[in-house]
């Protein structure tokens, strides 16, 4: 059996969608990544809240890398 290997870039990530398989709701593209720097993997993804607070604030919604379902051409699948 042959594994297929796909590397991609952090800058090539960034400008991918992220949705939700479950709701098929687009979440938005990822702000930022959270790296575990002592085993050198993405531990998840960072995308910026569709909700703002009272001070115009936005919090971030983070998605752990297990939920990465799928990453295709342009978009990036999650299930929450």
């Amino acid at each position: 059996m042959e594994s297929e290997l796909n590397l991609y870039s952090i800058n090539n990530l960034r400008t991918m969608e992220v949705i939700d398989i479950e709701s098929g709701m687009k979440l938005g593209y990822i702000r930022d990544f959270e790296i575990d720097c002592d085993e050198y993997k993405i531990k998840s993804i960072i995308l910026p809240s569709q909700r703002t607070t009272w001070f115009g604030k936005s919090d971030s919604i983070e998605i752990p890398w297990e939920s990465i379902k799928k990453i295709g051409v342009d978009v990036v699948l999650v299930q929450k």
